[in-house]
């Protein structure tokens, strides 16, 4: 078996740190592009055609050698979509929406490398579970930033702990990268990540 570079094709400080428990050397090549749903798709297949676009978007800049992960995730409430917020009224009415309800986290996770060897694509699903969050608490919660650039307007990991009643699944995931079911598959096509 050759020896295989990472590539994380992701900004996320949070997917960052849950690959390097198991990755210690990776690359980071952002993929830049608009993460525009499709009409017509299966909103529960979002993240997963999201982070393919994600990898088509880096495929040139790889090397025969490189293995390519690529992440989406999006949080999704009674066939709705709640993505990173515009504003802070946009996060007061996700939170709001989500206050006292049981919603899905959904990531699509596409790994690959360049030379074919290896091919994963699987969707994680986490069903998390908010207490009821009077309209004081989310007006305080609104005077930290945390909420930015998250799906759903919350970070799992901060502050929106608080929220959280149950998570009945993954909590990698709900934090953005399943990383137990990826190091799986990775170990199925004979990666040593130990």
């Amino acid at each position: 078996m050759q020896n295989y570079n990472f590539i994380l094709a992701s900004a996320s400080p949070r997917r960052k740190e849950l690959l390097s428990i198991y990755i210690k050397d990776f690359k980071i090549i952002p993929a830049n592009i608009d993460e525009i749903i499709p009409e017509n798709i299966i909103l529960e297949d979002a993240p997963l055609y999201i982070a393919k676009a994600k990898a088509a978007a880096v495929f040139d800049n790889l090397a025969e050698n490189d293995i390519v992960i690529t992440a989406d995730t999006i949080v999704l409430l009674d066939n709705k979509v709640y993505g990173k917020p515009k504003n802070k009224l946009d996060t007061f009415n996700m939170i709001k929406a989500l206050s006292g309800k049981t919603h899905k986290v959904i990531t699509g996770v596409c790994c690959f490398s360049k030379d074919k060897y290896i091919n994963i694509e699987f969707s994680d699903i986490t069903n998390v579970s908010f207490i009821n969050i009077n309209d004081d608490t989310i007006e305080k919660y609104l005077n930290n930033a945390e909420y930015m650039d998250k799906a759903g307007a919350y970070a799992v990991q901060g502050l929106a702990s608080m929220f959280v009643e149950k998570i009945d699944g993954s909590y990698d995931n709900v934090v953005g990268l399943p990383m137990g079911r990826l190091a799986r598959n990775l170990i199925k096509y004979k990666i040593n990540l130990f």
